[in-house]
């Protein structure tokens, strides 16, 4: 990629990861997630063929069980349990992968980041781009051993439903959604059953998919910065993303990250939560 540079607190290219494979403190994670429309199954997919040395992520049951909402970030208690057993720890450098390219990946960098981890990094064009170049794969389980971590709550990544609903009719933050035009407008369905489409009144729409190429890689970052030009996002203002259920939401925030715009948050809650909530406004039709 033209003027591309890795970076072990965003975005590494697969020749990084592969310079770095045998590094003693590198840990290398699959956060493989899918919409159940796509039928894939991320764990069966991992313990078919994984990058060496990969643990899997379940995004879904490393997340918070007392909530109804789909996988919402965990507690600190959960997650230091988590990664513990599966052996990553303070001092790690932790590289994410998913199987589409830059996906679901960038929702475990912001777990990582949002519980105060910051070496952490996406594989940039994930599995497909590893495996295209011919690089080796492996079936075999880790044996992880258990490692300490720290875990420092880092509230200033994430908002809830109050705070965006402040934030929408004060517009003190730039609200910026990363789902299809579509839905944002109000005139395809969604895919969760019984959630109305539509926007949160004042909001910015980015879908993700503008800011991936066709190989799976994440633009450059003029690229980057034109996508939410044309989306006609303020970027003086702090960012607030969002989207379906907080996966690709996290794709904005890796983007923003990128391009040196470092005053985001994750709406965990995303359209599953404010669609479904009758106390707050949706808005349909164009921006």
């Amino acid at each position: 990629m033209t003027g591309f540079k890795s970076d072990p607190k965003t975005l590494v290219s697969t020749q990084w990861l592969s310079e770095h494979l045998d590094d003693p403190d590198l840990r290398i994670l699959d956060g493989s997630w899918y919409l159940p429309s796509v039928r894939r199954n991320p764990r069966t997919e991992y313990e078919k063929g994984h990058i060496p040395g990969a643990r899997f992520f379940d995004i879904d049951d490393i997340a918070d069980d007392t909530s109804d909402l789909p996988h919402m970030a965990p507690s600190a208690e959960k997650f230091a349990s988590r990664m513990r057993r599966m052996g990553i720890g303070d001092g790690h450098q932790i590289v994410v992968y998913d199987g589409v390219g830059v996906n679901s990946a960038a929702r475990v960098w912001w777990l990582f980041r949002f519980m105060g981890h910051e070496s952490v990094a996406v594989l940039d064009g994930g599995l497909p781009k590893w495996c295209s170049e011919g690089r080796s794969i492996e079936d075999l389980p880790p044996q992880p051993s258990e490692r300490h971590i720290t875990v420092r709550i880092q509230n200033h990544l994430i908002r809830n439903l109050t705070q965006v609903s402040d934030a929408s009719a004060e517009g003190s933050s730039e609200i910026v959604d990363a789902r299809p035009t579509g839905r944002f407008r109000g005139h395809d369905l969604e895919p969760r059953e019984n959630l109305p489409s539509g926007h949160i009144p004042g909001s910015r729409n980015v879908p993700f998919p503008t800011l991936i190429n066709s190989d799976g890689t994440m633009k450059d970052n003029e690229e980057l910065r034109a996508a939410f030009t044309t989306g006609k996002c303020d970027l003086t203002k702090p960012v607030i993303t969002t989207c379906g259920s907080g996966i690709t939401a996290c794709i904005l925030a890796l983007a923003l990250e990128r391009i040196g715009h470092h005053n985001w948050a994750i709406y965990d809650g995303s359209w599953a939560e404010w669609g479904a909530c009758s106390s707050v406004k949706i808005s349909t039709g164009e921006v």
